[in-house]
């Protein structure tokens, strides 16, 4: 991974677009299918648009968000009231705008003395939750993503543990460089999401996204590049962290 060819969009208005119809059509075909739609949310400048799109330009009737499970990919070991809480900026954007059940919002629990009892608690709640596969991995219909300048997507940062976690769906890490904690999905979890969404935008980007897709092979230190779906993926990637790439 990545081995499919990703979408250049022209900018981040039109980046949003295009991901604002993939959402609607992940719900439509999830909801068609199984009745519910299962969607684990990610942190972020770009994804905060995205949200804040599902609230003014998405009706009621094109999402019943009663049917919705909201969930995250990764949060920092924070408050929820913290600004730098992923839930917070979910609520903020999305979650306190549309009709959709407390029970439904799934927010990965931060108040624990250990961290990796939190760790516990959201697996216990995904395997709750969602159905899984014969081995035991939580499936979501889609998971958003975005990936650092590092290459990191959720919190799999380069040279951490968590990177060499195959069997548990979630996991705590720290991360010495920011002295903090985070809890995130772990590989399984990504690879066999029925479909991935990664959002990519900003000129930060522009060296990760040429080694990704550029001529530059050696692209593995990258976490995002060791991911392994088994469901489809959609990268959409703005036209400024696009730059470096041939014919751009």
């Amino acid at each position: 991974m990545p081995d499919n060819i990703p979408i250049i969009c022209p900018d981040n208005d039109s980046l949003i677009e295009r991901a604002l119809l993939y959402f609607v059509a992940q719900y439509r075909a999830a909801t068609h299918a199984y009745g519910q739609f299962h969607v684990a949310l990610s942190g972020g400048s770009t994804p905060a648009r995205l949200y804040s799109a599902l609230v003014t330009h998405v009706s009621a009737q094109t999402i019943n968000w009663h049917m919705v499970h909201i969930y995250f990919g990764d949060e920092r070991m924070v408050p929820t009231d913290h600004p730098d809480s992923n839930y917070r900026m979910a609520r903020q954007t999305l979650l306190d705008h549309i009709a959709i059940p407390a029970a439904n919002i799934h927010p990965i629990p931060t108040d624990c003395d250990d961290f990796e009892e939190c760790a516990q608690r959201y697996a216990d709640t995904l395997m709750t939750q969602l159905v899984s596969t014969k081995a035991g991995v939580p499936i979501f219909d889609l998971i958003l993503l975005g990936i650092g300048p590092d290459g990191h997507t959720a919190s799999l940062f380069p040279g951490t543990p968590i990177l060499l976690e195959y069997k548990r769906p979630v996991a705590a890490v720290y991360l010495a460089d920011k002295s903090s904690w985070r809890i995130s999905l772990t590989y399984p979890v990504l690879n066999h999401a029925r479909h991935l969404l990664i959002l990519v935008s900003g000129a930060s980007k522009q060296q990760v996204v040429y080694d990704l897709f550029g001529q530059n092979t050696d692209k593995h230190d990258y976490p995002v590049a060791n991911l392994h779906p088994t469901g489809s993926v959609e990268w959409l990637i703005d036209a400024e962290a696009a730059q470096k790439l041939p014919g751009k």
